[in-house]
């Protein structure tokens, strides 16, 4: 079975549960157990980001532990090539899965993810909200549709439209190449970034020329901020 890059716990166990792996209930309840989560060293308080997206060979008779230790022992296996890295630039562990699982979550094309990553990093060494739809989603379980301006002003610790810094968990879990996008950022000086509604995004210096792409791509569509903004 393959869990594909980008997908959370409750797409994760919607997926395995189909397959009659595991009970969706007490998988779930398992992964965002804080208590099950720091007995095995997970760096944050459940498993969201932290069960590698990969191809598995799965049996029905695995239990929910079962399958979540397999995926987090993989992550274990895959990341240990990048810790170096994240300590020599700063990040630990929790902090760099949580930012790729933005890059993850925002970005359609692997070239644009180092981009990404560089606007992200950029806005929390300035103090800046980091304000990405993708965490609002999160919030609100609405994985598909337009958000709404009330969606926005949602409180939730996820609402990066309303609180400073990273959320309390990735929002998702990311792949490689997003991980390896927070480590290795672009080096580029962009603030801001907004859809053009083909799948890449355009980047911005200036708060003004931010809203100039907002007013340029969004034109025709519902007005709202889709990307990072003040």
């Amino acid at each position: 079975m393959t869990v594909p890059e980008g997908y959370n716990l409750f797409q994760i166990a919607d997926l395995l549960a189909a397959r009659g792996v595991v009970r969706r209930d007490r998988f779930l309840r398992l992964a965002t157990d804080a208590r099950f989560a720091a007995l095995h060293g997970v760096p944050r308080p459940s498993f969201e980001g932290f069960l590698f997206p990969d191809t598995y060979l799965l049996s029905r008779g695995m239990s929910e532990e079962d399958v979540i230790l397999l995926m987090w022992h993989r992550f274990q296996e895959v990341y240990a090539r990048y810790a170096p890295r994240a300590r020599q630039v700063g990040l630990d562990v929790g902090q760099v899965v949580t930012l790729a699982s933005l890059v993850e979550a925002e970005a359609m094309r692997s070239e644009e993810k180092p981009i990404i990553a560089a606007v992200f990093l950029s806005r929390l060494r300035r103090g800046m909200r980091l304000e990405s739809d993708p965490t609002v989603r999160y919030a609100l379980r609405k994985f598909r549709g337009s958000l709404t301006r009330r969606d926005l002003a949602t409180p939730s610790p996820y609402n990066t439209y309303r609180v400073w810094g990273l959320p309390p968990t990735p929002i998702c879990c990311p792949g490689e190449e997003s991980i390896r996008a927070v480590l290795w950022p672009a080096k580029v000086d962009y603030l801001f970034f907004v859809s053009r509604n083909d799948g890449t995004h355009h980047f911005s210096r200036t708060y003004r020329e931010h809203l100039w792409a907002v007013r340029r791509y969004q034109r025709g569509l519902k007005v709202r901020r889709t990307a990072t903004s003040r």
